[in-house]
């Protein structure tokens, strides 16, 4: 479908389960994805780019969709850390939209974000960059369950070398997080965090936590046997059988 879109140099935005691309004239502009660090997480987190400074731009340039043209335009980034920033998040994004799914896809037309055209990329080049990706983490950890569950660190120790970028990874493994939840911590783009996870995974560093076991149930108390009262009926049976042994 982004194909037929490309070729007809649809405008609008392309929606999936995990996500939605955003097209001008056949090319993707921009990308969102909830397992993705939207470009404002990108931007702020690292201090680049203050919180109150962000809100401003969307207040003052969101509704008329040139929030990346402000930005520049007011002196809070250059034009070549807006591109640099907004190609990151739209890879980043799009690898999870474009990702096998049963669910639905649909195209709205004459949709446009409110980023703005920054730097348009061919879907093409979208979809081939997708696929690098995908390939890179199967050979790296083919287990990709990895990618979407909490990850805690292993209790082997440190004997092999492990990257500054890798340990602050590390440092957040805490059977709570997911891979998606460390990268908007640390301000990364989500993919370059699967990225770590699956190497530190391979070389036994952390691993997806294991189901607690349920707790075996309290031992049941002792039954004690008391003498229950005696049925009537039985006591009945017995006064007549004490009888006729009597006139026996």
């Amino acid at each position: 479908m982004l194909a037929r879109l490309a070729a007809e140099q649809a405008t609008g935005a392309l929606l999936r389960d995990r996500g939605t691309l955003y097209l001008a004239d056949g090319q993707v502009v921009h990308a969102e994805s909830p397992a993705a660090p939207g470009i404002d997480v990108l931007l702020t987190a690292g201090g680049r780019l203050p919180a109150e400074g962000w809100r401003d731009a969307l207040d003052q340039a969101g509704p008329f969709g040139r929030v990346g043209r402000y930005l520049v335009d007011s002196g809070r980034v250059s034009g070549g850390e807006l591109e640099i920033c907004h190609l990151g998040a739209l890879y980043d994004a799009a690898f999870f939209v474009l990702a096998p799914s049963s669910g639905p896809t649909r195209f709205r037309y004459g949709v446009a974000h409110w980023i703005g055209t920054v730097r348009p990329v061919p879907a093409e080049a979208v979809a081939r960059e997708t696929l690098r990706r995908r390939l890179l983490l199967d050979r790296l950890w083919a287990h990709p369950e990895t990618d979407t569950t909490p990850v805690v660190r292993t209790p082997r120790a440190l004997d092999i070398p492990v990257a500054p970028r890798q340990r602050d990874v590390l440092d957040l493994a805490d059977g709570v997080r997911t891979p998606g939840d460390i990268a908007r911590v640390l301000g990364r783009p989500a993919f370059h965090t699967l990225v770590d996870v699956r190497r530190l995974a391979a070389a036994g560093i952390v691993e997806t936590p294991r189901p607690r076991a349920r707790a075996s149930p309290p031992p049941a108390a002792p039954v004690l046997f008391a003498e229950t009262p005696a049925d009537p009926d039985i006591a009945l049976l017995r006064r007549v059988r004490d009888a006729l042994e009597a006139t026996l």
